[in-house]
């Protein structure tokens, strides 16, 4: 991790209770940093099961408008987890020379 990077600050896999980004400064070895990878391969971890269950779920022929909604803000939960995993990576990424 650069100097650059340390001090832009990394996004956490969180937020604050009024929805606010969290961001830390640091090296990112730190019991924060290793906090926020578990947190992020679990929700990277959850994603994948959850793509599972809709698959499953999908592939059926009888499924309520009730299941599909549930579903849906399942999923919705998931990509914004994820998006948020991957821009925290993305910026943590060496520039390119």
């Amino acid at each position: 991790m650069t100097d650059e990077q340390a001090m832009a600050g990394r996004l956490l896999p969180w937020t604050t209770v009024e929805g606010r980004p969290c961001y830390l400064v640091g090296d990112g070895t730190g019991y924060v940093s290793r906090l926020a990878d578990d947190i992020e391969d679990v929700q990277l971890g959850m994603a994948d099961d959850l793509l599972g269950h809709a698959d499953a779920l999908l592939a059926e022929r009888r499924v309520t408008s009730v299941e599909l909604h549930y579903l849906a803000l399942r999923l919705t939960e998931s990509l914004r987890d994820v998006k948020r995993v991957a821009e925290s990576r993305g910026a943590r990424l060496a520039p390119s020379p």
